[in-house]
């Protein structure tokens, strides 16, 4: 049984990609950096955002996947974009993206508006904590 427990109460706008609550039962907290498209040599890699998003959350998947958990046991995620606007025209594609990566079991999610990440070419970055048994 997952250590994580999502509520959407009906009382709430439908979630579309998040989850209004989520509460966990687990033992162990995995706090995951924030992850930006970085390549194995460091290099912003991808020109737009859904690329860059897709190695992003590939990234954070496989520094939760190294801890030991697994997408689902995500229970949190912050989306940081330099462009929330470029974000919502691409909101479906990054939907596939991140259902292709991660699955359906979507965690509490907060897409976040900044001025600049630490690599000027990075437009996204993606960081949270998961719970695990």
């Amino acid at each position: 049984m997952s250590p994580l427990h999502r509520h959407n109460p009906a009382e709430l706008s439908p979630p579309a990609g998040f989850t209004h609550a989520v509460t966990a039962t687990g033992s162990r907290l995995v706090f995951l950096a924030g992850q930006t498209s970085l390549d194995r040599a460091g290099k912003v890699v991808g020109e737009g955002l859904p690329e860059q998003f897709e190695t992003a959350l590939a990234n954070l998947l496989t520094a939760l996947r190294h801890a030991g958990g697994s997408p689902a046991d995500l229970a949190r995620v912050t989306v940081y974009v330099t462009d929330v606007a470029d974000y919502r025209r691409h909101a479906h594609e990054l939907g596939r993206i991140w259902r292709r990566l991660a699955g359906r079991d979507y965690p509490a999610m907060a897409v976040i508006g900044v001025v600049r990440l630490w690599d000027d070419q990075a437009h996204v970055e993606v960081d949270g904590f998961a719970v695990l048994d």
